[in-house]
């Protein structure tokens, strides 16, 4: 947790800055010590929107207002704005605005499907379908109510209806709705492991197995506080439980818990890249990597205040930082 600041010297674009206050570091899910003090270091880019953390070994750059979700269409990345209405659209590379769109109102979720940006338009009940290569919309469509996140699977796209407990199933091609099933109270996040849709149903507890074909139920297994984010690692599914402080993974095959490992305060948003797990805590600021073999904790990294959103992008992590109008990038060694 971050206390008061004070900067004790800005000298040539450097900025070094001091936390007086105490902060917590956690022993297990609920017991803290007190009375460390972190220092923190930042070089400043003159006359760009990006800035360095050293500790961390992260840049960050500024895009719209409360962005909230990511995506990687191979070369760039993209990111909803929630209280913009619009997408931002960032090189990978060096983090260069190559573009902003608008959209519906209040952005949340968003997919790549091979060739187009799929958004949740939450506060329109719609998706919105823009081409990658020049952000040109191609069209918007209908969904359920408050749509949240989305995820594409080869072939359709589906969205989580958070206010009317089911999910949606588009074809990408064209955007008809091939079916909405009912899941459970308040889904959020959703993800595809190859052959399967999973779905966390923040106010049943639980998370929902459907098979991509045709949408059938295979299996609902109980979670606790909360469930939120979700992402697979190809043979297992990883789940944040906002409310429990926890990440949770269970064997894809079964449904079966297979570990439970402490997060930080409030854990949002959860991604692979390959071999380690990635969690924002937006509760702490700050995101954290996990063995994915064995949960082991690999390191805490701060970053800007609220993170949610993250993505690999093949090298890097992107976190959104939802109170800061930024996204961060890391470096994953």
């Amino acid at each position: 947790m971050r206390g008061p600041l004070n900067i004790l010297s800005i000298f040539w674009g450097v900025v070094f800055i001091l936390s007086t206050s105490a902060i917590s570091i956690g022993d297990s899910c609920n017991k803290f010590i007190e009375g460390f003090v972190i220092t923190r270091f930042h070089t400043l880019q003159k006359n760009t929107l990006c800035w360095y953390d050293t500790a961390s070994r992260s840049l960050t750059f500024m895009v719209g207002f409360n962005p909230y979700g990511l995506a990687f269409d191979g070369t760039n990345i993209w990111v909803t704005n929630y209280g913009s209405d619009s997408i931002s659209k960032l090189r990978a590379n060096d983090g260069t605005l190559l573009g902003t769109y608008a959209v519906g109102f209040n952005p949340r979720g968003i997919a790549f499907d091979g060739a187009n940006i799929w958004v949740a338009n939450a506060s329109n009940n719609s998706v919105t379908k823009l081409k990658a290569s020049d952000g040109s919309m191609r069209g918007t469509y209908g969904v359920g109510f408050y749509p949240y996140a989305v995820v594409c699977d080869g072939v359709n796209i589906w969205v989580t209806n958070s206010g009317s407990g089911t999910i949606s199933k588009l074809r990408a091609s064209d955007g008809v709705t091939l079916g909405t099933y009912a899941v459970g109270a308040n889904p959020r996040g959703i993800t595809f492991d190859g052959s399967h849709i999973w779905v966390t149903n923040a106010n049943s507890n639980n998370v929902v197995k459907l098979r991509a074909s045709d949408g059938v139920i295979l299996g609902r297994y109980a979670m606790n506080f909360y469930p939120y984010g979700i992402a697979s690692d190809g043979s297992n599914i990883w789940v944040t439980n906002r409310s429990g402080n926890n990440v949770i993974k269970l064997r894809a095959s079964d449904g079966s818990v297979l570990g439970s490992y402490c997060a930080g305060i409030y854990p949002y948003g959860v991604a692979f890249d390959g071999k380690n797990i990635w969690v924002t805590n937006s509760g702490s600021n700050n995101v954290m990597k996990l063995r994915a073999h064995d949960g082991v904790l690999l390191g805490t990294y701060s970053v800007g205040f609220n993170p949610m959103g993250i993505i690999f992008d093949g090298t890097n992590i992107w976190v959104t930082n939802y109170d800061n109008g930024t996204v961060t990038k890391l470096q994953t060694d």
